[in-house]
């Protein structure tokens, strides 16, 4: 699991569908959905439920959104830091 792809699943989280998230983060629709289908995998378990009217978090999905948005975060703060 990488930061990128936390950033895509919090701004789809954020933002109620892929494609407004890809419009967001500047990305395709099909490389959102691809980063998603990637964490899917990688964790082995479903994230949302989605058809091409509605878009919906699991259980799963909303234990991911929240510890991904606090690990975000966390970067963010750890960057400011850094860089002075």
């Amino acid at each position: 699991m990488e930061l990128e792809q936390l950033r895509i699943f919090a701004a789809l989280c954020e933002e109620g569908g892929f494609s407004a998230a890809a419009r967001k983060l500047y990305k395709s629709h099909s490389s959102v959905s691809r980063a998603v289908s990637a964490l899917e995998r990688e964790l082995g378990a479903k994230l949302c439920v989605r058809d091409s009217r509605s878009f919906a978090l699991t259980e799963a999905g909303r234990r991911l959104y929240h510890g991904a948005k606090a690990l975000l975060e966390e970067a963010e703060e750890l960057e400011k830091s850094v860089k002075g």
